[in-house]
């Protein structure tokens, strides 16, 4: 995981701000220069394609809790559709 995806999780999909699915995510980071929207693209889309980011680990990241790898990679395969192919909504998370 490359250092803009790092902190996109820490920052925007903590447990304090992930429930907040309302919609403000996906312009938030588009208004983000283009080289940190790509590193984040980037970077989801190697730990969706199964980039190594375990369960536990993204929760020392995040503070969420997920029961295995296969439900955070679910998870975060629908907010890379969310964040860069239109989805129109923003996923939340367990809990």
């Amino acid at each position: 995981m490359n250092e803009e995806t790092e902190r996109f999780f820490r920052v925007y999909l903590s447990r304090e701000v992930a429930y907040d699915t309302i919609g403000y995510l996906r312009p938030t980071l588009h208004a983000f220069r283009d080289e940190y929207v790509r590193g984040v693209r980037e970077g989801l889309a190697k730990v969706v394609a199964g980039g190594g980011l375990s369960a536990g680990e993204y929760e020392h990241l995040t503070g969420i809790e997920f029961p295995d790898a296969a439900s955070l990679r679910r998870y975060l395969a629908d907010m890379y559709a969310y964040l860069f192919e239109g989805h129109p909504d923003q996923p939340e998370p367990p809990g």
